[in-house]
């Protein structure tokens, strides 16, 4: 049962050197991201970066991932996530299995989270109509994949890092100053595990594997399992994310903009999920008319495409597009 709200405390009772392993899970951070965006859950996610996972996830992605979000309540269902976040499943396949999967899959991960208890009111939409709720949170998880994809590629040396962090640690035994670093609301002291938590339980991890999952989150954003069987897992914020956050979301166009002027690259560069003309004119700070002949000439040169749908004229990065950006690392 993931749960991703702060508040009081959990508790994991760590009584041996537990077999520490780290997990790089792309899907974990779009929960993370979701939650915070979608959801209402702020956990630190800079407001650039809120306001475009918000225009790339559509009503349908909305409704589904709003519970993550709910007042007073963490526990969600398994299905937010692969079986297990240990493996580096790509999030197309997640995808894909969500929208495949049969609705009792969805009924059953429900009933495992709550147990004997009612559904929460805010479940009460997915049991209802499972299969709608999964193929919206497949959208929502689709929307904010196609925003994170590239910083996620560029942030793989950071998480390449974190493992050998991680590896080094427990080689010197400082799984305690390790396990202290994780975050804010996380505290190890005398072989109990403290995390922040607003529906708080006592564990004890026994000869259970410990998972620790860096996510491209905001600052005060933990995710953790602590009832599965086989393993517990914890998702923290990855060491320096701020930085590539920072550099996401400003990444320098200059190059770009030498080769196709100031503002084709901006438009370019700020095109990260579809989006309308006049939406991508608001963020160039004109109106559309202004951008209507550098968006021809995107056009003309297979950066970009046009498609009209009903008042609206809707502008998508191609895939010469983005492998150009991809060349100037931006």
């Amino acid at each position: 049962m993931p749960r991703t709200q702060t508040g009081v405390w959990s508790e994991l009772r760590i009584e041996s050197t537990p077999h520490v392993k780290v997990a790089i899970s792309p899907q974990v951070t779009a929960l993370a991201m979701l939650a915070d965006a979608i959801a209402g859950r702020r956990r630190g996610l800079p407001e650039s970066w809120r306001k475009l996972v918000q225009e790339a996830v559509g009503p349908e992605g909305w409704e589904a991932a709003l519970p993550l979000g709910a007042p007073g309540h963490s526990v969600a269902p398994d299905s937010i996530v692969p079986l297990t976040p240990l493996s580096e499943t790509p999030v197309s396949s997640h995808v894909a299995w969500l929208r495949d999967v049969a609705p009792a899959v969805l009924k059953d991960d429900l009933d495992q989270a709550f147990g004997s208890a009612p559904v929460p009111k805010h479940w009460r939409r997915a049991v209802d109509q499972p299969r709608r709720w999964l193929h919206g949170y497949a959208n929502a998880v689709d929307g904010v994949w196609s925003v994170t994809e590239p910083i996620w590629r560029r942030a793989r040396p950071a998480l390449e890092r974190e493992v050998e962090r991680v590896g080094s640690a427990v080689v010197r035994d400082s799984l305690d100053v390790l396990l202290g670093s994780l975050s804010e609301r996380i505290v190890y002291t005398e072989g109990t595990l403290r995390i922040s938590d607003l529906e708080p339980g006592s564990y004890d991890l026994g000869d259970r594997r410990l998972v620790l999952v860096p996510t491209l989150a905001g600052r005060d954003s933990v995710i953790v399992n602590l009832d599965h069987p086989d393993l517990v897992w914890i998702a923290y914020p990855l060491p320096g994310v701020e930085n590539l956050w920072l550099r996401g979301a400003e990444g320098s166009t200059a190059e770009l903009a030498a080769m196709l002027g100031e503002m084709r690259a901006g438009l370019l560069a700020t095109l990260h999920a579809p989006t309308t003309m006049s939406k991508l004119a608001e963020r160039a700070g004109t109106v559309p008319s202004a951008i209507t002949y550098h968006c021809e000439r995107l056009a003309a040169a297979g950066l970009i495409d046009r498609e009209r749908k009903g008042r609206e004229v809707w502008v998508s990065r191609t895939h010469r597009g983005d492998d150009l950006l991809e060349l100037f690392d931006i």
